[in-house]
């Protein structure tokens, strides 16, 4: 028997599958999708098993499979379909398209060993009568006892009472061991309130229903607050009564706690959690959980879309709009197209659910592409939170700098009411820079063209690109002068000055340094629940999805940041941020309001976001878009020449960009040009945009590029179909 295997290695040379010779007493074993660990050159390596052959034609030079590791599919048939699918629309490795699947525990990987966690019970091997009349020392006796109440008790316990004599009944076959396995998640279920579906939340779920054996893709436009969960678990259970299984993606770790908990309450332990805050061998536990089908309903991140469910019968997208869909290194797909392509397979609906849906989204919407369902009302009947814009040029002149007179007044009254507050700033330190106010030098990092930032519980400045961090300086290392000082507001100097002005305030900072420690989401998100904390301070993990009944005001300490960033998306992604989070405000029966502080109040996306219009802000940017060629009226793809000589990455950017002029006849190639931020760990970054509506020659004239290059130590050409930044 002849195996073809995928071995663990990246490299686009090695992409390819190679025949090894199966031993008689392994072949038995051998199936599609395992892995195995075979000879490679001068090492060992692991390996998926792609082919299955009865003979080749160098049969006497193949070098034979050393083990199998695993005795079930790792990758299903259809997972094994979907890499390929995976490699032709990212131009990717087969290999990553694999491993970006799986857990790390079920990866190629030769030195990753995951146990699976087992219980460890012993029972009684003779007969009571046989206990009873039996002549036991007095430790024996204490031991054999414990079987009087349990005919299962676990190994330890009985270890603690008497190990020599726990060891020595069971050497005698007195005592039996038996061992089950023990999942290491923990599922807790607490009951939440189900709340009957309205009459449009009802409409939605008939309209999707109808389509419930087809690949269909729905986008679900709902206010927040319009109750879109209540429909997803609708669906979901719809699904469930047919024998089918589901999937649910939330874009952010934060929301999957309350998200989790909705869904457990109603479906008990037909749950399955997979995030990248589990640990190895909890996301190892959850995925068997998983494929054995155990669980009907998948609740994640962006991997998630990869569990591997048979019979799937609905995929749920919520906050659709969200760029986390998109992973940002190899491969670089997105979960709402594997979505879609799942859904080809299994003849099931696609539900992508958003207050502000991306413009792309809304646009195949409008032209039919995708079915419109719509909620435009709160539950509750509740109106949208009032929301005020302050100017903060005129605020400073009065010495409000961080916060406003208007924003303090508020957050005061909110306090004595004893009701709850959230503030958004999108920027985590304490300052964002530090800078000498004598000669102007900023400390930037040594490794990326970027600024450090202050992080002034740690006392250390850090560069949020490569992880590089320094103590503060305390003396310019230009002009030798005592003179630093930090400049710009973080989260840590947020939240300082927040206890300053209200020092009887319960202040809870949730941003990437708070939460980084495992559970950590989990236990804030409950806090704050309890009203544990009043202030809820946070980076944009706080502003989508997130339910807590007692908040009634929402703060934006800046509104500009994701502004005055140098990305066609910036105005989107501003609206899209600001009408989140103002959608936190004021969800029961209290009613909301929102501080938005700003220094462009007349900018378009912030009017709208006032007046909760996106139909105002689709319409005005589509305009923008249009004019400039922009998606959803062009596609976009990115092609990013990287390498650690800068003469060399300017010559071969400048070739590429010619080539591309000269190949690409459908296409406008702009560029190369720096990329925004121009050296990331020390990898100088030229960029090439490409925008067309068809361009038949796209990939064929990619796909060489890439070959053409892929042999090269010193650089590397990165492509990016439909990107969300540039």
């Amino acid at each position: 028997m002849i195996v073809g295997v995928l071995v663990q290695l990246s490299n686009q040379s090695v992409d390819k599958i190679f025949d090894y010779q199966v031993p008689l007493d392994l072949q038995s074993k051998i199936k599609l999708g395992i892995r195995v660990q075979v000879p490679f050159g001068k090492q060992t390596l692991e390996g998926f098993v792609l082919e299955i052959k009865k003979n080749t034609a160098h049969k006497e030079e193949l070098k034979q499979v050393q083990s199998i590791i695993d005795e079930e599919q790792v990758l299903n048939t259809e997972l094994l379909e979907l890499g390929k699918w995976l490699q032709e629309q990212t131009m990717s490795t087969l290999i990553n398209c694999y491993q970006v699947m799986l857990p790390k525990a079920l990866k190629a990987k030769i030195g990753t060993t995951i146990s699976k966690k087992m219980d460890v019970d012993l029972t009684l091997n003779i007969s009571s009568e046989d206990v009873a009349n039996g002549k036991w020392n007095s430790s024996q006796q204490r031991v054999l006892e414990q079987f009087q109440s349990s005919a299962k008790v676990k190994k330890q316990d009985l270890l603690k009472i008497s190990s020599s004599s726990t060891k020595w009944l069971l050497e005698k076959g007195i005592l039996k061991e038996e061992q089950t396995e023990h999942y290491r998640y923990h599922h807790e279920f607490l009951e939440k309130e189900q709340y009957p579906l309205t009459e449009e939340q009802q409409q939605v779920v008939n309209q999707v229903l109808a389509k419930k054996n087809e690949s269909a893709t729905f986008l679900l436009f709902g206010v927040t607050g319009s109750g879109k969960t209540e429909c997803y678990m609708e669906l979901i259970e719809n699904a469930m009564k047919e024998g089918k299984s589901s999937i649910v993606l939330v874009p952010e770790i934060s929301l999957t706690p309350q998200m989790v908990e909705r869904f457990e309450s109603r479906f008990k332990n037909n749950v399955a959690v997979l995030h990248s805050r589990l640990s190895d061998g909890e996301k190892y536990d959850e995925w068997r959980k998983i494929a054995r089908g155990e669980v009907k309903i998948v609740i994640g991140a962006r991997s998630a879309i990869f569990a591997p469910l048979t019979n799937i019968g609905m995929i749920i997208i919520d906050e659709e709009h969200s760029s986390t869909y998109k992973q940002e290194n190899e491969p670089k797909y997105n979960a709402i197209d594997v979505a879609k392509q799942r859904s080809i397979t299994h003849h099931c609906p696609v539900v992508l659910g958003s207050a502000t849906p991306t413009l792309e989204s809304f646009a195949r919407a409008q032209k039919g592409r995708y079915q419109l369902l719509q909620l435009p009302h709160r539950v509750n009947q509740k109106p949208l939170p009032k929301v005020t814009i302050v100017d903060m040029s005129a605020e400073i002149r009065k010495g409000h700098a961080l916060f406003s007179r208007t924003l303090q007044e508020k957050i005061q009254d909110r306090l004595d009411k004893g009701e709850q507050i959230m503030l958004l700033l999108n920027r985590r330190g304490y300052a964002s820079f530090v800078t000498c106010q004598n000669c102007g030098h900023v400390e930037k990092c040594p490794n990326c063209d970027i600024t450090l930032t202050y992080h002034k519980s740690s006392n250390t400045m850090r560069c949020h690109y490569c992880g590089y961090g320094t103590k503060k300086i305390t003396k310019c290392p230009k002009c030798g002068e005592e003179a630093i000082q930090e400049l710009g507001n973080g989260t840590e100097k947020v939240e300082e000055e927040l206890q300053k002005h209200f020092p009887n305030s319960r202040i809870l900072r949730m941003d990437f340094d708070t939460t980084s420690r495992k559970g950590s989401h989990e236990k804030m998100i409950r806090s704050f629940e309890n009203h544990e904390y009043d202030i809820l301070l946070g980076t944009q993990m706080i502003a989508k999805g997130l339910d807590f009944a007692n908040v009634t005001l929402v703060g934006v300490i800046n509104a500009d940041t994701s502004l005055n960033i140098p990305d066609f998306r910036s105005s989107e992604m501003t609206f899209q941020l600001l009408n989140q989070v103002s959608g936190r405000s004021g969800r029961k029966e209290k009613e909301g309001e929102v501080i938005i502080q700003t220094f462009n109040q007349d900018h378009y996306a912030i009017h709208y976001a006032k007046q909760h219009d996106y139909l105002g802000f689709y319409h005005q940017e589509m305009k923008i878009r249009k004019e400039l060629k922009y998606p959803p009226f062009y596609y976009l793809t990115y092609v990013k020449i990287c390498g650690k000589d800068y003469e060399t990455c300017k010559e071969t950017a400048t070739k590429v960009g010619s080539y591309l002029k000269s190949q690409l006849q459908n296409s406008i190639v702009l560029g190369p040009s720096v990329c925004s931020v121009f050296r990331v760990n020390n990898v100088y970054r030229f960029g090439i945009i490409i925008k067309y509506k068809q361009e038949p020659a796209l990939y064929p004239v990619l796909s060489k590029l890439k070959a053409h290059y892929q042999s090269r130590r010193d650089l590397y050409v990165d492509i990016d179909f439909n990107p969300n930044h540039i």
